[in-house]
């Protein structure tokens, strides 16, 4: 990408395990800073409820998708499951610093890993993580969304994804306390978006 040689091209990176509160804190962020831009995923899974293709996801058919793989459209992606695909466009990356915007990621660790190598210095990768695997059970049966089956493996994922993301990311912010961690995002993204 050309533009990534210009000055002020930045990137954060959050990434989090599932009930962590990632989503939470990057919509923090988001409403406070008018310059930070969500970017977009690609995917190749269908559109669920009331997701439209250019606000929460860039939906594609499995075909598209590994066309645009073939024509090097994307800044990283990975296939989750057999057939099922995740990616950064390279088309997005380039809207949002074209608006001098910084680039905001919420993604899955192993994405988020794979940004931070990409972008290099111009990316800060935060991991957010519940204070212990047992927390992080009773917030994902709080909110009543999975079966018992489905929050094991949550579980079992987080457990590994802690473990894969060890050393991994610039900074490490566990929320325990919703409040504090808010107050802590914003005081890195604070010191990053100074440098």
């Amino acid at each position: 990408m050309e533009k990534s040689s210009e000055m002020g091209n930045k990137v954060i990176i959050f990434s989090a395990p599932s009930g962590a509160g990632k989503s939470t804190i990057v919509n923090h962020l988001l409403g406070l800073h008018p310059e930070l831009e969500f970017s977009i995923s690609a995917t190749s899974r269908a559109p669920r409820g009331q997701e439209q293709h250019g606000v929460e996801y860039y939906f594609y058919s499995t075909d598209e998708f590994r066309q645009m793989i073939a024509d090097d459209k994307f800044v990283e992606y990975e296939e989750v499951y057999a057939g099922s695909y995740y990616g950064t466009l390279k088309s997005e990356v380039e809207r949002i610093w074209a608006k001098g915007h910084v680039i905001i990621f919420d993604i899955d660790v192993q994405g988020g890993v794979n940004l931070k190598r990409i972008f290099g210095d111009k990316a800060f990768s935060v991991f957010i993580q519940a204070p212990s695997v047992e927390v992080l059970r009773e917030r994902l049966i709080g909110r009543g969304t999975d079966s018992a089956e489905a929050i094991e493996r949550r579980v079992a994922k987080a457990a590994s994804e802690m473990e894969f993301a060890a050393g991994k990311f610039d900074y490490v912010l566990v929320n325990d306390d919703l409040a504090t961690s808010k107050a802590e995002a914003e005081r890195i993204l604070d010191e990053f978006l100074k440098n």
